[in-house]
C-alpha cells in the first residue's frame, strides 16, 4: 500500500471522529434534556444519558486511535507484526465494549420511544449495537487471519 492511500485512510479516520465529537458536544445534551422533558419526575435520566453516550465515546476514540496506529504500522511496512495483531485486538475489544454499553442503555431508548411514541428510537439503539458487533466480528476475523499469516511467514523464514 502506498503512502497516499494510507494518508487518505488516516484522514478518513480523523474525519470519522469529528461528527461523533460534535454529536457528543451538541446532540447528547439535547437528547438528555428531551428525556427530562418526557419524564420530569425522573431528572436523573439526564445523567444516565450522559453516562451512556459518553461512556460509549471513550472506546470509540480508543478504537480510532488503534486504527490510526494500524495504518502507521502499514506505512512502516510492519503490517505483518504482532503490533498490528494487538491493534486489531484492541479495536475488537472496543467494539464489543460499545455494544455492551448500548445494550445496557437500551432501557433508556425504550423509555424515550414509549413516551414519545417513536419506535424508531429503539431501532436506532439496535443499529448502534449491531453495527458495533459487526465491527467486532470483522476485526476478530482480520486479527485471526493476520496472526495466521504471521505464523506462516515465520515458519517460512525458519525453513529458508
Amino acid at each position: 500500500m502506498n503512502r497516499a492511500t494510507t494518508l487518505f485512510l488516516k484522514a478518513a479516520v480523523i474525519l470519522i471522529g469529528i461528527p461523533v465529537l460534535a454529536f457528543c458536544i451538541f446532540a447528547v445534551p439535547e437528547v438528555a434534556n428531551f428525556a427530562v422533558e418526557l419524564y420530569p419526575d425522573m431528572a436523573y435520566l439526564k445523567y444516565l444519558f450522559f453516562i451512556d453516550f459518553y461512556a460509549a465515546a471513550i472506546p470509540f476514540y480508543i478504537a480510532l486511535y488503534q486504527a490510526f496506529k494500524l495504518l502507521s504500522h502499514i506505512d512502516k511496512n510492519e503490517a505483518f507484526s504482532d503490533l498490528s495483531v494487538r491493534a486489531l485486538k484492541n479495536i475488537k475489544n472496543c467494539a464489543i465494549t460499545i455494544s455492551i454499553i448500548f445494550a445496557v442503555g437500551m432501557p433508556l431508548f425504550y423509555l424515550m420511544a414509549e413516551r414519545d411514541d417513536a419506535p424508531g428510537v429503539i431501532i436506532i439503539g439496535m443499529v448502534l449495537i449491531f453495527a458495533s458487533m459487526v465491527i467486532a466480528v470483522f476485526a476478530a476475523v482480520l486479527q485471526r487471519l493476520l496472526k495466521e499469516a504471521i505464523d506462516i511467514k515465520s515458519e517460512n523464514d525458519f525453513t529458508v
